[in-house]
């Protein structure tokens, strides 16, 4: 296995992309980071999106294995929703037998950063990240475990912070408006940034680790024992925030803003604001889905507040 790193996982995104491209599209969650179809349109490659499964909340492996059967694609990004980290092994050996060719990446940038390849992994390229917001957050940096046969050159782009700004600016709008996406190339991505040590990361990365748990462990404890069970997500999901799934959602997050504090509203689909498809259960679970915060911006006292909000509000 090859250890990657780079200032964001977005970058090694892009260098696998730019390396492989053979002018194949590539399949992606509905469900994905902004960041990362807009990381393949930086990349000049093509990507059609599938919907989520109703069940799992993860890529819809049936629709994603019949897209497969019907045409050459050059690789598949599998995400883990709200970082739910169940791998779907025998999809990836089920895929790569139909198309020995395609990459898989394991998207875990949600997940608990594990600092060792996991054996049992059938994707190619497992890939994390410690940028803002994620479950440790050294505010930048990205890495991935790549089998050795996977060709990667780290790209080396220019970078302007603005561009990277007026990106972010630009996609949260049309996701705000449920409008079209409209990509104008910019040196938004940053190759270049320096990167520390592996072994400096790793103790970086342990160190921050046990911190984080401990804190969305204690007030996760707040949201499950204050909450009704029916609107949480189940437990494998709770980790990188608190979800709730509920029938008012925006009321909630205006009572929530109004009183000082604050919820996300992660992720919405992008099928048709990036695409031209339709991906009717990842819309659903965007319409329904409040993450709740549970890291070091927020305090048991907020935590508490918000489900008061959130009792007082449920439709």
């Amino acid at each position: 296995m090859q250890i990657l790193q780079a200032p964001r996982a977005s970058a090694i995104i892009y260098s696998l992309l730019v390396n492989r491209n053979d002018g194949n599209p590539w399949l992606l969650p509905a469900n994905i980071c902004p960041i990362v179809p807009i990381t393949f349109l930086r990349a000049r490659v093509p990507f059609k999106f599938v919907d989520i499964s109703a069940e799992t909340l993860h890529m819809d492996l049936d629709q994603a294995e019949a897209l497969i059967k019907e045409r050459q694609f050059g690789g598949l990004l599998y995400a883990h929703t709200y970082g739910e980290a169940s791998t779907p092994n025998l999809f990836f050996d089920s895929v790569k037998k139909l198309s020995p060719a395609l990459i898989i990446i394991d998207d875990r940038c949600l997940c608990v950063p594990d600092l060792e390849t996991e054996p049992a992994n059938k994707a190619d390229v497992q890939l994390y990240s410690t940028g803002y917001a994620k479950i440790v957050e050294l505010n930048s940096g990205g890495y991935a475990f790549a089998r050795d046969d996977i060709n990667y050159q780290p790209a080396h782009l220019p970078f302007n912070p603005a561009d990277h700004e007026q990106m972010e600016k630009s996609y949260k709008q049309a996701i705000s408006q449920q409008g079209k996406f409209v990509y104008r190339d910019s040196d938004w991505l940053d190759t270049e940034s320096p990167v520390l040590s592996w072994s400096t990361y790793q103790q970086q990365v342990e160190t921050n680790l046990m911190q984080s748990l401990e804190r969305r462990a204690s007030l996760n404890q707040i949201y499950a024992n204050t909450l009704p069970e029916e609107i949480q997500l189940s437990a494998g999901f709770q980790t990188w925030r608190f979800n709730i799934r509920v029938k008012n959602k925006q009321r909630i997050l205006d009572r929530i803003f109004s009183a000082n504090l604050f919820a996300s509203s992660h992720y919405a689909s992008l099928a048709d604001i990036m695409g031209e498809d339709q991906a009717p259960c990842a819309e659903g679970l965007a319409e329904s889905v409040i993450n709740l915060f549970n890291d070091h911006h927020f305090t048991p006292e907020q935590a508490e507040q918000t489900c008061k909000i959130i009792l007082e509000n449920l439709a």
